[in-house]
């Protein structure tokens, strides 16, 4: 009998020699790299798949790399075109690599999905990032600075805390309505009504406990919104083109503020339709032959700015009733065509129109006569 002694392995993370090792292997076939036109970049939490393509989309390497690795392996190579999925992290390395000389892209999810062939990994997945972007007519998300990402999380963390707002006050009007106390519409009728029942002697004492912790709670989460927005309205100070964009219907703060963090001056769309195709608000079409359907709209690209432009056009809309101005008078028609509802999102559609055009123009919106626009 043979006995197959085995080098003990130590369980758990490569150690520093392993790593130190793969690297070196990488930095050999990296000499060969003559080629190399583009890495794919799939990106996790702590293991990310590296893909290098040359000529003709031919794989030239396609394996993992853990985070440790990931920034040194990088600047051991040539400056290249690296493409990443706009997800999770992306815009981070996306800034990192672009320090170490690389082109970074920023490709949309929905893009790359169409190209995985085979099952569903991280090395089909790499593969399929460099093939979606390599197809002609495909638009790069550009990669945010650290500034307009600490923007956009303040409006995560405001809509957080509107939601948690909400939540309270609806709480607190129930638990009022169980001890026949009932509060008028409105967060500044209810904190009046709460200031009243905390000094309510023939009210109990534990309902004026329960109340004071909630106006207490109240209070708070309303303090930290103002602060939020008092830090966006810095922002737009700021921002060159705050004068133009806030100078639109329906457009003020949280509008501003949010698209200008997320396009700046819009310069990565080549048309306002582009623009207005990216925010979803361009109905779907459906077309074979001689049928051409036109259907709902696509509600593609960012959730929170196409429901922002939505609501700042509700608003627009419906003070637009007694204006006499060119748009005021197309949404009004258009109320009357094809519902409120309708009209809404054509308006918010025609507004992301013409906040590209202005922005590209550098000029304030100025309301049109009816007679002139429809002599243009």
């Amino acid at each position: 009998m043979t006995l197959l002694l085995m080098k003990p392995t130590s369980a758990g993370k490569d150690t520093q020699h392993e790593r130190d090792q793969t690297l070196k292997k990488l930095a050999c076939v990296s000499n060969q790299w003559g080629a190399l036109l583009t890495i794919g970049l799939d990106l996790a939490k702590n293991t990310f798949q590296v893909c290098g393509v040359g000529e003709h989309s031919t794989p030239i390497f396609n394996r993992k790399l853990k985070r440790s690795q990931l920034v040194q392996f990088f600047a051991q190579q040539p400056p290249t075109t690296v493409v990443m999925e706009a997800c999770y992290s992306a815009h981070y390395w996306g800034r990192e690599l672009a320090k170490l000389g690389h082109q970074t892209k920023l490709i949309p999810a929905q893009h790359v999905t169409p190209f995985v062939r085979g099952n569903k990994n991280d090395h089909n997945d790499a593969l399929a990032i460099v093939e979606a972007s390599r197809r002609p007519h495909v638009r790069f998300v550009p990669v945010k600075s650290d500034y307009q990402q600490e923007i956009l999380s303040l409006h995560r963390v405001r809509e957080r805390l509107q939601r948690n707002r909400t939540s309270l006050v609806n709480q607190v009007r129930g638990i009022l309505s169980e001890f026949g106390v009932i509060a008028p519409l409105g967060v500044k009728h209810l904190r009046a009504k709460l200031a009243h029942v905390i000094g309510d002697a023939s009210c109990s004492q534990g309902l004026r406990n329960i109340v004071a912790n909630a106006y207490v709670e109240l209070l708070d989460t309303e303090q930290r919104i103002e602060d939020i927005e008092q830090r966006l309205n810095a922002f737009l100070d700021e921002h060159p083109c705050r004068d133009i964009i806030m100078s639109l219907p329906g457009v003020g703060l949280i509008n501003a503020s949010a698209f200008l963090a997320s396009i700046d001056k819009g310069q990565a769309f080549q048309s306002p339709r582009e623009f207005a195709v990216w925010l979803g608000l361009t109905p779907q079409l459906y077309a074979s032959g001689d049928v051409h359907r036109m259907g709902s709209i696509t509600k593609r690209g960012d959730r929170y700015l196409r429901t922002l432009l939505v609501h700042g056009a509700r608003a627009a809309l419906s003070r637009a009733r007694n204006k006499t101005d060119a748009l005021s008078v197309w949404g009004n028609q258009l109320v009357q065509r094809r519902g409120y509802n309708k009209a809404v999102v054509a308006f918010a559609h025609r507004l992301a129109r013409l906040m590209w055009i202005l922005l590209q123009r550098n000029e304030c919106y100025q309301p049109q006569p009816v007679l002139e626009a429809c002599q243009g």
